[in-house]
C-alpha cells in the first residue's frame, strides 16, 4: 500500500470541538483478546498483527482509534497503545477515543476509574471520553458532571456519549452545557442494512450540532459481500456474530450485488463502497470506526477514505437499502 499523506485528506470537526478527524477511523474491539466481550463476536489478531493494522492505518492516512474498556477489561487499549509506541505516533497528531462501561455502576465510579483507563492507553492521552451505553445507576446528569469534572482536571480533553437515543443526546447535551462543555458526539450503529438513527438521532445530532460516529458500518462483515458469495465461510465467524448474520445473507443479496457493481466500476471492493456511502451520505455528520482483523481490512478502510460516489450511485445504494425493511 503506498502511503497518502493524513493532510490531503480532508478532515472533519467532532461537534463543537477543536478535534479534526478522517471521515473514516478504526474501530480497536477487535484487539481485545480472549475476554468474552471480544471472542463472542470476534476472534482477536496477535500483537504483531495488530502493529501491523495500525501503522498501515497511519500510513493511509487514518488519525484516529477508537477502544473501550469494555473491550477485554482493557486489553484493547494497551494493545492500541503499544502498537501506537511502536509506529513513534503515541500522542502525535493522533485523536483517541475511549469508553466508560456503565453497567452495574454509579457516576463516581467515572472518576474512580479514569486513572485505570490512562494507564492502560499509556503513554497516549484521552481525546474523547464516552459513556459507553446510557445504562448506569446513577443520573445521566451525574455522569456528564463527573466527565465535566475529568476535562477540568485535565485527564480528559473531551465527552461524548454512545448508543444514546435522541432524547438522552439532548439529556446530555444540556447537563454539559452548564459546565460551558460541548457534547462532541453519540457513537450509534449506522450502515446499509441498520439505519436507525435517521428517525431522531440523526436530526438531533444537526440541530444540536453533535457529530454522529457510526460503529458496524460494514454489517459486521455482511456489506463485504465473502459470506453472500460463500456461506460456508460463517462457519469459522464467532458464535455470537454467526447467529446474528445467518439470516440476512439472502435478504442482503440485491443490495450487496449493487454494491459490487459499484465498486467494479471505481476498481475498488464492495466494503469501500458502503464505507463512503456511510460517511457521506448525510453529508459530514457522521464518521465511521469500521475494525479490522486483517491488514487488507484496514486497507479497504483506507480507500475509502478517498473514494467519491456519484449521486446517481448514492441514490441507488439508498434505494435497496430501504427495500430491506418493507
Amino acid at each position: 500500500m503506498t502511503n497518502v499523506n493524513s493532510t490531503r485528506i480532508e478532515k472533519r470537526r467532532l461537534g463543537k470541538t477543536d478535534l479534526l478527524v478522517t471521515p473514516i477511523g478504526l474501530g480497536c474491539w477487535q484487539f481485545g483478546g480472549r475476554g468474552r466481550s471480544t471472542s463472542t463476536v470476534w476472534k482477536s489478531p496477535p500483537q504483531e498483527e495488530i502493529d501491523n493494522m495500525v501503522k498501515a492505518a497511519l500510513d493511509g492516512g487514518i488519525n484516529w482509534f477508537d477502544t473501550a474498556e469494555a473491550y477485554g477489561s482493557g486489553a484493547s487499549e494497551r494493545a492500541l497503545a503499544t502498537a501506537l509506541c511502536k509506529a513513534h505516533m503515541a500522542n502525535r497528531d493522533v485523536v483517541i477515543a475511549t469508553k466508560w462501561f456503565p453497567f452495574f455502576r454509579t457516576a463516581r465510579n467515572i472518576l474512580g476509574s479514569i486513572d485505570e483507563r490512562i494507564g492502560c492507553l499509556s503513554p497516549c492521552k484521552i481525546d474523547l471520553y464516552q459513556i459507553h451505553l446510557p445504562y448506569a445507576f446513577s443520573s445521566l446528569e451525574a455522569q456528564m458532571d463527573a466527565m465535566a469534572a475529568l476535562v477540568k482536571a485535565g485527564k480528559i480533553r473531551y465527552i461524548g456519549v454512545s448508543n444514546f437515543s435522541a432524547k438522552k443526546m439532548r439529556r446530555a447535551h444540556s447537563a454539559l452545557a452548564k459546565h460551558g462543555l460541548p457534547l462532541a458526539s453519540n457513537q450509534v450503529k449506522f450502515n446499509l442494512i441498520n439505519r436507525n438513527l435517521e428517525k431522531n438521532v440523526l436530526a438531533a445530532a444537526k440541530e444540536l450540532n453533535v457529530s454522529l460516529i457510526a460503529y458496524s458500518p460494514l454489517a459486521q462483515g455482511l456489506l463485504t459481500g465473502k459470506f453472500h458469495k460463500n456461506p460456508d465461510l460463517l462457519r469459522n465467524v464467532p458464535f455470537l456474530r454467526r447467529m446474528l448474520m445467518r439470516g440476512m445473507i439472502e435478504k442482503t443479496r440485491a443490495l450487496v450485488k449493487a454494491l459490487e457493481d459499484i465498486a467494479v466500476a471505481h476498481n475498488c471492493t464492495a466494503s469501500e463502497v458502503a464505507l463512503s456511502w456511510a460517511v457521506n451520505f448525510h453529508g459530514d455528520t457522521i464518521v465511521a470506526i469500521p475494525g479490522a482483523t486483517k491488514l487488507e481490512h484496514v486497507r479497504q478502510n483506507v480507500g475509502a477514505l478517498t473514494l467519491k460516489l456519484s449521486p446517481e450511485e448514492m441514490a441507488k445504494l439508498d434505494e435497496q437499502s430501504r427495500l430491506i425493511s418493507k
